[in-house]
């Protein structure tokens, strides 16, 4: 027999904060809300868990299926039947830039995508689903520049998310984008300058593997260094494009969104979550699982109750890892 299955309502939001934006995203965004077995019938209220794509993601693609790798509808209305998992909704935001990515944080280069999650996306699930309203009954999880995402959002709003899982998450930031800061200055050097790289990007009907570095290290100048009086790209680059030198005052900036340098700062909210799960695969591509070893043994060191785990694999298809996360969400925020 084949199992029950949720359904998937797509909400349009026309944000009043993405609206003005500087670099002119779109303001008008597609919110998808994945609803549970039942859910048309019951008449019950679940909790609500907030899935956060990596970087150059948005949320429908969260749903893309494969066949070793299912969409996160299939794969929650497998663990639902499967008894493994309690069921709950689950949103999936847009909060993707030109750039690639918002790191969901607030930046005058960007746009309030930080904002655009708490105070509108959040509210408009509870007024129009059924759902346990406040964070004792509200998650927020996400892979890679959306653990980063889940991480910092967690720690800076409690009274919004009560439980965390983090995904190999960006944090120990020297080491998880410090590697594509030369071929970033190499290509954007050999573009002919920051302008005129961003206009090939903005012209480009496809990404080359070799343009990943600039647009990595750009976007997050733009969450992290933001700039809105240096056009086009509206952000402080880390070095200097010349020669390599770092910018110590911009790198600063940078480090001041690292969890690794925030985890002391928000030590008290994170010890109000009801879940706090950390994993990363020992062989990221990006060395996340040092961070990830840095950040928990942070966490032991503030005596924040949290969980960790990791597990013999890369960055790259490790979606299976929600299998582990969304039952540990589902029993913590339950009712």
């Amino acid at each position: 027999m084949r199992e029950k299955r949720g359904t998937v309502q797509v909400v349009t939001v026309e944000s009043e904060i993405l609206a003005g934006n500087l670099p002119g995203d779109p303001h008008v965004r597609d919110l998808h809300v994945y609803l549970p077995p039942g859910y048309e019938s019951s008449g019950e209220r679940y909790p609500v868990t907030w899935v956060l794509s990596g970087f150059t993601g948005r949320g429908r693609g969260l749903l893309n299926d494969g066949p070793w790798a299912p969409g996160l509808d299939a794969r929650m209305d497998a663990l639902i039947a499967a008894g493994r998992c309690r069921p709950m909704i689950l949103a999936l935001p847009d909060c993707f830039t030109h750039l690639g990515g918002s790191q969901y944080v607030n930046s005058e280069g960007l746009g309030r995508y930080e904002d655009y999650v708490v105070q509108e996306l959040v509210p408009r699930v509870d007024r129009e689903f059924r759902t346990l309203p406040g964070a004792r009954h509200r998650g927020v999880m996400g892979k890679s520049s959306g653990g980063y995402g889940a991480i910092t959002l967690g720690m800076k709003h409690p009274d919004t998310f009560g439980a965390i899982a983090c995904h190999s998450g960006d944090m120990y930031f020297g080491f998880c984008y410090g590697r594509d800061f030369g071929p970033a200055i190499r290509h954007i050097r050999n573009a002919g300058g920051l302008a005129a790289w961003y206009e090939r990007l903005r012209g480009a009907i496809r990404l080359r593997n070799d343009d990943y570095p600039p647009l990595d290290i750009v976007a997050m100048a733009a969450c992290y260094s933001p700039n809105p009086n240096a056009p086009p790209t509206y952000c402080d680059l880390p070095f200097d494009l010349e020669t390599g030198a770092m910018r110590d005052d911009v790198l600063e900036r940078w480090l001041a969104h690292d969890p690794l340098h925030m985890v002391e700062r928000f030590a008290e909210a994170l010890r109000r979550a009801r879940l706090l799960f950390i994993d990363c695969g020992s062989e990221d591509d990006f060395f996340l699982e040092l961070g990830a070893r840095q950040f928990v043994a942070k966490l032991k060191a503030l005596g924040v109750d949290h969980e960790y785990e990791e597990f013999p694999d890369g960055h790259m298809g490790i979606s299976y890892r929600y299998d582990v996360s969304l039952p540990k969400l589902a029993a913590a925020l339950a009712p």
